[in-house]
């Protein structure tokens, strides 16, 4: 699966998820950290990549405005341990088929 991550997700979850042989893409390797969130949006739904972001007010607004990809909102737990365990769960349990144009909690 392909993912784009926002500015605000851990570096460790870019680690996580390629280590599983996803291709990864983070904010800062393809725009300023400072771009406008619907610029990013644009990015992720251009280039076909599920959006993975803490962000929950901003990216929920900009998703129902138009078909996308996909967008995981990644929900801050207690440790990154568990963290993780909630993301790969949600990546196994929904699989690309279950991301595919939907708006995902992890």
């Amino acid at each position: 699966m392909r993912f784009f991550l926002d500015h605000d997700v851990p570096a460790e979850v870019a680690r996580v998820l390629r280590n599983e042989g996803h291709e990864v893409v983070e904010l800062h390797e393809v725009m300023a950290i400072t771009s406008a969130d619907d610029a990013v949006f644009a990015h992720a739904v251009a280039n076909r990549m599920f959006m993975v972001t803490c962000n929950r007010d901003d990216f929920l607004a900009l998703a129902a405005q138009q078909p996308n990809p996909g967008l995981i909102i990644l929900i801050r737990r207690q440790t990154r341990h568990a963290e993780f365990a909630h993301r790969l769960a949600l990546i196994d349990r929904a699989g690309e088929a279950g991301l595919s144009g939907n708006i995902n909690f992890a």
